[in-house]
């Protein structure tokens, strides 16, 4: 199963002050925008987002059809066929995809330490 480009989405408090320490540890400025309390960093194929006031707790993110330089990819499995496949070996959704569409879509499963995992498609 693959399930795309994989990053880190961290709930921050003070999305500056996270940029900044993230900026010390290497990571550059990739996507995203500050102004919308959102950005993505990278270092090397690492990439973490930071969203402030977003979400509730720290996600792991993954995203079908995005290289790790969120480049669309020729083939890729979508989100609705890995959602019909993760039902079928009995996950639980938090959030489902829109089975009647095509295109950008997500859903959310939570682990069994209650970890939220985001695969979101945005082509």
């Amino acid at each position: 199963m693959q399930l795309g480009a994989f990053s880190i989405s961290l709930t921050v408090k003070d999305i500056a002050a996270s940029a900044a320490f993230y900026e010390k540890l290497g990571f550059t400025r990739f996507g995203g925008d500050i102004t919308q309390n959102w950005l993505i960093l990278k270092n090397g194929e690492t990439v973490i987002g930071l969203f402030q006031g977003m979400f509730e707790k720290n996600m792991l993110t993954f995203n079908p059809g995005w290289s790790q330089d969120a480049e669309a990819l020729d083939s890729f499995t979508d989100v609705r066929d890995l959602q019909r496949e993760l039902k079928a070996a009995g996950m639980e959704f938090v959030s489902e995809a829109d089975e009647a569409t095509t295109g950008p879509g997500s859903f959310i499963v939570v682990d069994p330490d209650g970890n939220p995992v985001l695969v979101d498609q945005h082509v």
